[in-house]
């Protein structure tokens, strides 16, 4: 019993010296010093911290850093995931937009051109959705002015999804869950009017969702953010290049492309796709002849293949196709090897999706049709 006691009292006794010696580990009271911590905290990934310095040197780099979050009406976005990965809402009842924007596959389906109803082939290669938010407009040529006017498009190509909007709104009305859902977003809201289903009230729930999907965390922003291990010397030395040669001059900002519009064949006209001329096809104005909107560099090593007209599956090889069209210059292998090497870099953490579960359709809703 005595010893007993005796180890209760030596437990004590630690316990007291303990906390006197280091008290930060023992309360749990918000102190500034505590708050100073937090506020040096940055996130690297979905799922943990790690700790930051002072700013960083590149702060003021041409490129930016992707942020690791932005504010959302998760509802909305909920809504959105669900009809970005509805099938029903093509004619065939088989054409999501993650069919031609594969979260897989980053954000692009990797084909040269998209397969579309009937298994129609696009005109033209299906940018990566993945950090499309960036991009100053939509689609190549820049037709629709933001994500939910793109959203509406593909709903009613006959090349595409081959359905139409009235439709498109028919089945999800038939629907009782698409219906509770859409009320639970826009009822009562004084900017939807009501909750009732329309195409603006899809196209907006669908860009909501869109503009979830960026890929922050790359090694290049790490690096931009203080992390100076974070690419090899090699890596920075092709980032240098990807300056001094001119890259930068068109693929910068958060997307290192997407916020500018620019001729393909400035130095020497771009012969592998005469036909294609881009701008001009919504403006009819002579000098947006070959004008394409510049695209996002971000997470290219997954976006093969290259360009509007998918003309290489080589990322070296399409490296050397902008120096030569749009610089007018030619590139040692060594510089090319560089410059790939940098925009491997690029590659930031995909978006971790948990497939949605799509309510079942009724007795009411229209049928699939593939002819």
């Amino acid at each position: 019993m005595i010893r007993i006691k005796l180890g209760v009292v030596v437990s004590v006794l630690a316990l007291a010296i303990i906390t006197f010696v280091f008290p930060p580990y023992v309360t749990v009271n918000a102190s500034e010093d505590q708050k100073t911590l937090k506020e040096k905290q940055v996130g690297y990934g979905r799922g943990g911290r790690v700790q930051a310095g002072s700013p960083s040197e590149h702060a003021k780099e041409a490129i930016q850093p992707i942020p690791l979050s932005f504010d959302y009406d998760r509802a909305k976005v909920e809504l959105g995931k669900k009809l970005f990965f509805e099938p029903r809402l093509s004619k065939s009842g088989w054409i999501s937009c993650n069919s031609c924007h594969n979260l897989s596959t980053g954000g692009a389906d990797n084909l040269p051109s998209s397969i579309g109803h009937k298994w129609f082939l696009g005109p033209i290669n299906s940018p990566t959705v993945l950090n499309s938010k960036f991009n100053l407009a939509q689609f190549w040529d820049g037709r629709a002015k933001d994500l939910q006017e793109q959203a509406g498009g593909p709903i009613a190509n006959p090349l595409e999804m081959a359905s139409n909007h009235e439709l498109a709104i028919n089945i999800l009305q038939s629907i009782p869950q698409y219906v509770q859902w859409f009320e639970e977003v826009y009822g009562g809201k004084e900017l939807y009017g009501s909750g009732k289903i329309d195409i603006l009230k899809v196209t907006d729930a669908i860009a909501a969702f869109e503009e979830t999907l960026t890929t922050p965390g790359s090694r290049f922003d790490q690096w931009l953010n203080g992390y100076g291990d974070a690419i090899t010397d090699s890596e920075k030395e092709g980032y240098e290049l990807f300056k001094t040669k001119g890259c930068i001059t068109c693929h910068n900002g958060m997307g290192v492309g997407g916020n500018s519009y620019q001729k393909f064949g400035l130095a020497k006209p771009y012969d592998k796709d005469p036909h294609t001329q881009g701008r001009y096809d919504v403006t009819k104005e002579e000098k947006d002849k070959f004008v394409f909107k510049v695209p996002l560099l971000r997470n290219i090593e997954l976006t093969a293949p290259y360009f509007h007209d998918a003309s290489t599956w080589d990322l070296s090889e399409a490296v050397n196709v902008m120096t030569e069209y749009q610089l007018g210059i030619s590139l040692s292998n060594e510089e090319n090897e560089k410059i790939v090497a940098f925009l491997k870099t690029l590659t930031g953490e995909q978006p971790q999706i948990v497939l949605p579960i799509l309510p079942p359709s009724t007795k009411a809703t229209p049928q699939p049709n593939r002819n």
